[in-house]
């Protein structure tokens, strides 16, 4: 059962890689359209089973559940404007900070210690962050430049969502998991919706593909692997996301990444994915 569990992962990850390719083909679809649909089309997919097994209650804190839900949402629009206005490997990469920030939060606010370890890794991706940026305005008029800031606050955000959303996993299913994670963003990006004006079938047809492969099938492969592994080796798999994104958009797009980037992201990714580990481990012994 590991081994299926790995594969899995694998899977997952993999699929999880076309996200900026099809967010890229949506671009008659507004930002906050294309949130709904990735929100909205998951809840409503889990709903009718929900309602039919009386599943909605858990025995976890609702307000930190919709808090974490509603960062999530906010989250997801920052990281979508990030593969809207950047390359894709930009933003999976800097996306991909986010253990750094989980470290920080968890820090500052669960006042969980800091080891020396983590400390150089967090100066490590830093470093990272300011060769990634090199040779790049920082002016708003640059869409890279707004891209790259929409990717660093979606991690920042999703390390906030990590950290209450981890403390509430105990005492929901995965269903209940995946519809309290989306249910905010199904809310608040409804009025979008209701700005499409006569937009492609082709796109409306990606928009639901795109929400129901990237918010129902990758989630469920990925949960199926954890409750199969230990969380820092189904994290570790997921990190493959970052070079199938990188692949994809390359062949697919034709997209090439800069000497900075190559540089800037290596060290990103090399200190995210160690104090990864070092916060699973910490997790897992506590």
């Amino acid at each position: 059962m590991a081994k299926k569990a790995i594969y899995a992962v694998i899977l997952a990850a993999c699929i999880a890689g076309l996200n900026g390719i099809l967010i890229k083909k949506m671009p008659d679809l507004s930002t906050g359209a294309i949130a709904w649909f990735r929100a909205g089309i998951p809840v409503l997919f889990l709903l009718p089973g929900l309602i039919r097994a009386n599943d909605f209650k858990v025995s976890g804190n609702y307000k930190m559940l919709l808090l974490a839900s509603g960062i999530n949402a906010l989250r997801m629009y920052f990281y979508l404007i990030a593969f809207i206005y950047t390359s894709i490997g930009n933003a999976v990469v800097l996306f991909y900070i986010y253990p750094l920030f989980v470290t920080i939060i968890e820090s500052l606010i669960y006042k969980t210690p800091i080891k020396k370890t983590q400390i150089y890794l967090m100066l490590l991706a830093f470093i990272g962050i300011v060769f990634t940026y090199i040779n790049k305005p920082f002016s708003f008029e640059s869409k890279d430049f707004i891209g790259m800031l929409a990717a660093l606050l979606a991690a920042v955000g999703y390390a906030f969502f990590v950290s209450l959303f981890k403390r509430q996993t105990g005492h929901c299913n995965r269903n209940q998991l995946l519809f309290y994670q989306n249910i905010a963003g199904a809310v608040l990006f409804l009025p979008f919706l209701f700005g499409i004006e006569s937009p492609p079938a082709e796109e409306l047809g990606i928009a639901v593909f795109y929400a129901l492969l990237i918010g129902i099938l990758v989630f469920s492969l990925f949960f199926f692997g954890l409750k199969h592994l230990n969380a820092t080796t189904a994290a570790s798999l997921m990190y493959l996301e970052i070079l199938s994104a990188i692949i994809y958009s390359y062949f697919l797009l034709g997209e090439k990444l800069t000497w900075n980037t190559y540089v800037g992201g290596s060290l990103i990714l090399i200190s995210s994915f160690f104090i990864s580990r070092i916060n699973k481990t910490a997790t897992s012994e506590s």
